[in-house]
């Protein structure tokens, strides 16, 4: 069977294609034809995920999965946590966003944060939500030109780089949405219909 993945970031379906080696029957909305927008009307990442999910399941009648990924800041009450794509205002611009961070965090000592990640999956009408996490802190300046979004700030714990000083597959091992996305696949394997038989 086929699965979408309801995203209209290159970015991440290229991650979710590198996490998952390329095994699982994966379609983009480009292979749908569909361009337009996906609605997220909701404050939190599980709600978020699940509306899009759901937005292309009823569009198209396909099983599909959708993410919604959160940088959640301690200091600054867990922001922009929903809102990171839009967290500067107006459409993704996340070098407004890191701009936005650094100036609200400037002077304060705490910088712990998390990304989380929380996945959507619809089949047959049924839901499935998986999460992952992964802690680190706010850097004082943007590091590195790997990734996107707040890549170029963020620092795992454990690690002197931020995830944009990383290569692609060291980043991949280890982020949020890798953990996710593990959590996804097993579900996947233990179900057996997705996956391209070699």
């Amino acid at each position: 069977m086929e699965l979408v993945f309801a995203t209209n970031n290159t970015f991440k379906f290229q991650e979710i294609l590198e996490i998952t080696g390329g095994n699982i029957n994966l379609i983009s909305l480009s292979d749908l034809g569909f361009n337009g927008s996906l609605p997220e009307d909701y404050h939190s990442l599980q709600a978020n995920a699940t509306q899009k999910a759901f937005f292309i399941y009823k569009k198209y009648g396909i099983n599909c999965f959708s993410d919604d990924t959160g940088l959640e800041i301690e200091a600054l009450n867990n922001e922009p946590g929903a809102f990171s794509a839009r967290y500067a205002g107006g459409q993704s611009n996340f070098e407004k966003n890191i701009l936005k961070v650094l100036r609200k965090l400037k002077g304060k000592m705490n910088r712990r944060a998390r990304f989380r990640t929380v996945i959507a999956l619809v089949e047959t009408g049924n839901l499935t939500l998986f999460e992952g996490e992964i802690s680190g802190v706010i850097t004082e300046d943007p590091r590195g030109n790997s990734g996107f979004g707040y890549d170029p700030i963020f620092q795992p714990d454990g690690y002197e780089k931020t995830f944009a000083e990383m290569e692609p597959a060291e980043k991949n091992r280890i982020s949020h949405r890798r953990i996710a996305v593990e959590n996804l696949v097993k579900y996947l394997n233990d179900s057996g219909s997705y996956y391209i038989m070699s």
